[in-house]
């Protein structure tokens, strides 16, 4: 008996170890990084192919951070602008253990579910699962006007693409890889981040080190 006990002791503590933390605190922007803006764009190209290694926090801080964070904490505004300021697009980051959600305010990453859905992002190219982690952009509607109307559905995609242009240019510049994607598979992303009729999925950028 005192073994069945120490074994489901064992096994609970394994368990409890290999949980996905419900908050990822983020280190702070590094805002000093040695880049130059004319040499990103020139060096920017869609990389399909990923180192087998971790992304380093720091750099995930950072990445956030110029994709949408915020660089104007008086107001609230952030490095990507949007339609009538709204900031209707949220990034997921998508990790092998569970998928967050940036919290650009506090600078972390919330738990929204556990496990690896790296598969549903990739959408039938394998490559993406290769990747240590994806950024999914979901444009919330609802923060722009009538979900289903024509121009409200136009200007969420436009705020996604500046999203993903920050991501690429930032990739380009901190010598990481990225490709900015439209295909997914949106129905099991939706489902498995409880997502409402009016967030909408639009694209998504796996990210690492150069292999």
């Amino acid at each position: 008996m005192r073994k069945v006990q120490l074994l489901l002791l064992c096994l609970f503590i394994s368990v409890a170890t290999f949980a996905a933390d419900k908050v990822i605190r983020l280190p702070k922007p590094n805002l000093n990084r040695n880049s130059e803006v004319m040499e990103a764009f020139a060096n920017r190209h869609s990389t399909r192919e990923y180192a087998a290694k971790a992304l380093a926090l720091t750099d995930l801080s950072d990445l956030l951070w110029a994709a949408n964070g915020i660089n104007r904490p008086e107001e609230g505004k952030r490095t990507a602008p949007s339609a009538m300021n709204k900031q209707d697009v949220d990034v997921y980051v998508v990790l092998p253990e569970a998928t967050y959600l940036y919290d650009a305010k506090a600078h972390q990453l919330n738990l929204v579910a556990e496990g690896d859905h790296r598969g549903a992002v990739a959408g039938g190219q394998a490559f993406v699962k290769s990747a240590p982690v994806s950024l999914l952009l979901v444009s919330d509607l609802s923060r722009l006007g009538d979900a289903k109307n024509t121009h409200t559905q136009l200007m969420g995609a436009v705020d996604a693409g500046i999203v993903s242009q920050n991501i690429s240019i930032f990739c380009s510049a901190a010598k990481l890889a990225t490709v900015p994607r439209a295909s997914m598979d949106t129905a099991k992303l939706k489902s498995v981040l409880k997502l409402t009729d009016t967030q909408l999925p639009l694209m998504n950028h796996p990210v690492g080190y150069h292999k």
